[in-house]
């Protein structure tokens, strides 16, 4: 799969874990500075929106739209993973008003792990996955063109259906 940012090719490294398969563990920070696993949310399904910058508009506009719906979400974690400091995710959701799990990936290890580390830029490529209760990936949805979003229904719906 070929990424773009306005059109300029980027490389990613890493390979994306499979439709149907446990999805890769990941070790990343909370706002606490406190390692998260998957294994941490292992008897729930879980949405992970990730945001190559929470910074950014289209990257804030994914976040609130999930973050918007959550409401719809009984028994689903929904967590939002960037490559942003804890400083620049706790800045951001205090002044958006937003109650959200946000966790940081500032080495990429997350990213590699779900083949969308960019590394160039520093950051992961816009994505989202759904890990059923039992940690296999039962939908991903990884944008080519950074710019653009998510079908958040549709990441929304498949994530109710993993229930």
């Amino acid at each position: 799969m070929e990424f773009t940012k306005k059109g300029e090719p980027l490389k990613v490294e890493g390979t994306q874990p499979v439709i149907g398969e446990m999805a890769p563990d990941f070790s990343v920070k909370n706002n606490e500075n406190e390692n998260v696993s998957l294994k941490d949310y292992r008897g729930n399904v879980t949405l992970i929106s990730v945001v190559p910058d929470i910074e950014t508009r289209v990257c804030a506009l994914q976040t609130k739209s999930f973050n918007k719906n959550a409401n719809e979400l009984d028994g689903i974690n929904l967590i939002t993973i960037s490559t942003n400091t804890k400083e620049e995710q706790k800045k951001w959701t205090a002044a958006e008003n937003i109650d959200a799990k946000m966790f940081n990936d500032t080495d990429l290890s997350f990213g590699k792990a779900y083949g969308i580390a960019i590394p160039d830029l520093g950051v992961l490529a816009r994505s989202v996955f759904v890990i059923d209760a039992n940690g296999k990936l039962v939908y991903k949805e990884v944008i080519s063109e950074m710019v653009d979003e998510p079908n958040y229904d549709k990441a929304i719906e498949n994530a109710k259906k993993a229930r």
